[in-house]
């Protein structure tokens, strides 16, 4: 379908892709079975100025909005969920500051996020909290001009390789989540240590690790809020890509292979099964561009929107990933096609960012709010 893009969202889109099929796919198998961090891939993404898309102008970004961030993470994600993951998390890491933050914070860290000098981590998730907000452990005590932090994060993406995390600990547990803030601490801050490098089934590429605060001072002038509405198309973003990459990959090979003189893509179960798949991805994409262009025109309350093409495209990810196994039999199951690495990798969209499950309530309780409304 034709999204009816700009000349310059065509040109990130065609970078991004550019970078994926150039400098991502010959690497991607490597870097997931090595666990080994994408630090080359990022440095070329740097220098495309793929990491300024969203940031505005005057920090020496590109001034763009999430649509345009959302066209780039799926390219990215057509070739590799990890390194695609990488990225993302990187935004979502920002957006705190970028929305909520002061001039000075915003002068002080975006430039650095913009060229790339500088990674970014979100902490939220811990062993009892994630989904849950309000079961956040962390604590952050003001102590003169100074938060001490204390606690642990769980499951962190860019977790030890980042720079700069944005971490949420409670400052009034009895406001329950609305207690809860959000702090800019840097890598080598006294008190802040890593846990172990997760050992993941998908997403290999990522760093995954625990941070743990002790005792940990940063200045008072660090606080910031939230959000994760404004990330969640991202998520979105990255399912409608591993499926695109995982049914080009399926399609080629039904092309390719025969059985009984003829190409499996001859037989209609297999033509039904890749018809089902081209029609989720094209409906996922739909959703996701428009979800993306409704939260860059400003509108107010986007929780449910963002939570439907949080859930829909990652759900399509996962569905259409292992029916490209399917398709390619034996061989989709191999490491030598990408195939079973993107159904590895497209699980853990239906888990990171609030699961699907919870996305779902997001979306039932928003509907009750409008049918009540209505009467």
């Amino acid at each position: 379908m034709d999204y009816f893009l700009t000349e310059e969202q065509a040109m990130i889109r065609d970078l991004a892709r550019q970078i994926a099929d150039e400098k991502i796919t010959p690497v991607r198998a490597e870097l997931d079975e090595k666990e080994e961090f994408p630090w080359e891939i990022i440095k070329v993404i740097a220098q495309s100025d793929l990491l300024r898309i969203f940031i505005p102008e005057e920090y020496e970004g590109l001034g763009k909005g999430g649509f345009e961030l959302a066209l780039a993470v799926e390219e990215l994600s057509r070739a590799c969920l990890g390194i695609s993951t990488t990225y993302a998390a990187n935004a979502l890491g920002t957006y705190p500051i970028l929305l909520y933050g002061s001039d000075a914070q915003k002068k002080k860290y975006l430039p650095d996020i913009a060229s790339g000098k500088r990674l970014v981590a979100f902490g939220l998730t811990e062993a009892n909290a994630g989904s849950d907000a309000a079961g956040i452990q962390t604590i952050a005590k003001l102590e003169g001009n100074e938060y001490v932090l204390n606690g642990t994060k769980q499951w962190i993406t860019n977790g030890g390789e980042a720079e700069i995390y944005t971490i949420i600990a409670m400052t009034d547990k009895s406001k329950g989540p609305r207690g809860a803030s959000a702090f800019i601490v840097e890598k080598g801050t006294p008190g802040f240590t890593f846990g172990k490098k997760e050992n993941k089934m998908g997403i290999r590429a990522s760093s995954t690790r625990e941070l743990i605060f002790q005792d940990c001072r940063i200045p008072k002038e660090n606080i910031i809020m939230k959000t994760l509405d404004n990330s969640r198309t991202g998520v979105g973003a990255q399912g409608v890509g591993v499926a695109q990459g995982a049914f080009d990959a399926a399609a080629g090979f039904a092309r390719e292979r025969h059985q009984f003189g003829h190409p499996v893509i001859s037989f209609q179960a297999v033509q039904h099964i890749l018809a089902d798949m081209a029609t989720q991805i094209e409906a996922a994409r739909a959703l996701v561009y428009s979800v993306a262009r409704f939260i860059d025109s400003k509108a107010k309350d986007v929780s449910k929107e963002s939570a439907m093409a949080k859930v829909f495209a990652t759900d399509v990810a996962m569905k259409v990933t292992v029916d490209a196994v399917q398709v390619m039999g034996g061989s989709g199951y191999m490491k030598e096609y990408p195939v079973e690495k993107m159904m590895r990798d497209a699980k853990i969209l239906q888990i990171y960012e609030g699961t699907n499950q919870i996305q779902r309530n997001v979306i039932g309780q928003a509907l009750i709010k409008e049918t009540a409304k209505k009467k």
